[in-house]
């Protein structure tokens, strides 16, 4: 339990990978439809957060099966990872279907209500329609993920992650241009990558994994999936909640105007890849701090914190310098619209200077989900959702440059972080 840098990067690096697929997924289709239109551009965004929101469901739920998971593998349970990695899966396949059937019924009519322009409402329900059955390969590969980081194997999910981008790539160029397939094309392409790095890891668990040993045979115990839920069920709320604030977010931007949702949506594409990072090593944080705790070994979770902030300014910082240097280049891979690269540079640097406050503020958040309160984690979120939403509602009532409301962001990474230090250190 003596986690160095050294394990922590070995643990969090392939979690990075597998974060990259949804990410790399959604910057492919953006650098691909940017060069289709300002308009598909634009609704991928609103699209791609549509189907996020729908997405965080599954992720919240894997995060507190991969909390229960780590805490067995602490506790040296090891035939009960494979158990509870079964209710797990049984539930996010149910999961699934039931929330493709909902969007494919409930989507259209809620979005034609919230969109304002016609042209991306129809562009939005094109990408929803070929994207949303991608949700019977991600959530599945999702389960697999949560197991592999509660044990703290998390090697094939490099695999996993370069064959999605390898898939997703070709497939984009292949339905977007040659087929004429559009925004459509860009949709069924992210799926078949979703299925792609499916069958990698399952190939895996099976060829490498000890099935025995982990008690890897399909059960059914509702005690244990009843257990999974108290956890889950409120790190699916944080979780769709997060994104929700994503969609209200794109939504006052369409309101300013094509260009702006435009311009919104290569920021968000690039700040991406830096959550990447971000999101993997406070995932890959909550994993270990519940590995401490089954351990009994509370004393050392601070230091475990303190240490992944160290390795993400470290893995970073760098990256960082390199955007700023070479921005125009960046943003312009998205654009021909000279206009839209002038535009996009403020909002852009305000984005990527936010790293330095989200890095700390989610991995002590993350450090809380670990402890398994995951309730209380839901209610900072809440408390900090009031805050964000009253400085756009404010935002909006008022002609302010488009970076203002990219710099609201740090507002909220900043109170999530504060609120998360202050109860660790109280329940000590």
């Amino acid at each position: 339990m003596d986690y160095t840098y050294k394990k922590i990067w070995l643990i969090a690096f392939p979690v990075m990978m597998s974060i990259l697929i949804e990410q790399l997924i959604n910057i492919t289709d953006a650098l691909f439809l940017g060069h289709v239109g300002d308009v598909e551009l634009g609704a991928s965004a609103i699209a791609g957060i549509w189907f996020l929101a729908i997405y965080m469901l599954g992720f919240g739920f894997s995060l507190g099966l991969q909390v229960v998971i780590a805490r067995r593998n602490g506790e040296q349970q090891y035939s009960e990872t494979g158990k509870t990695f079964f209710q797990g899966f049984s539930f996010l396949l149910s999961l699934a279907v039931a929330l493709c059937l909902l969007s494919q019924i409930l989507s259209p009519v809620l979005l034609k209500h919230l969109i304002a322009s016609d042209a991306v409402y129809n562009a939005v329900i094109r990408y929803l329609d070929g994207r949303i059955w991608g949700l019977f390969f991600s959530f599945p590969f999702l389960a697999l993920r949560s197991f592999l980081v509660g044990i703290t194997q998390t090697k094939a999910l490099n695999m996993a992650a370069f064959t999605a981008v390898l898939v997703n790539i070709p497939m984009n160029w292949i339905l977007i241009f040659g087929f004429g397939m559009g925004i459509s094309g860009a949709a069924i392409a992210s799926s078949l990558a979703e299925l792609c790095s499916l069958i990698v890891l399952t190939a895996y668990v099976f060829r490498h994994i000890n099935r025995h040993l982990y008690g890897l045979h399909w059960s059914m115990d509702m005690t244990v999936l009843k257990e999974i839920l108290s956890i889950s069920v409120w790190s699916m709320l944080q979780f769709f909640m997060s994104v929700a604030i994503w969609f209200l977010f794109f939504l006052a931007i369409e309101r300013l105007g094509e260009m702006e949702l435009a311009v919104s949506n290569i920021v968000r594409s690039v700040s991406a890849l830096f959550s990447v990072i971000v999101n993997a090593l406070s995932g890959v944080t909550s994993s270990l701090v519940s590995n401490l705790i089954g351990a009994g070994e509370k004393k050392n979770v601070f230091p475990l914190c303190r240490r992944v902030i160290r390795l993400g300014y470290a893995a970073g910082v760098p990256l960082i310098a390199l955007a700023l240097l070479f921005h125009q280049p960046i943003i312009g891979a998205y654009t021909d619209n000279p206009t839209i690269v002038q535009v996009a540079w403020l909002p852009f640097a305000v984005m990527l200077l936010n790293y330095f406050f989200a890095l700390p503020g989610y991995v002590y958040l993350n450090a809380v989900t670990g402890t398994g309160a995951t309730r209380t984690v839901f209610i900072f979120q809440v408390t900090t959702t009031i805050a964000y939403l009253s400085c756009l509602w404010g935002l909006s009532r008022w002609s302010v440059p488009l970076a203002a409301y990219w710099a609201v962001e740090y507002l909220y990474v900043i109170l999530l972080g504060i609120q998360a230090i202050i109860y660790l250190k109280y329940k000590r």
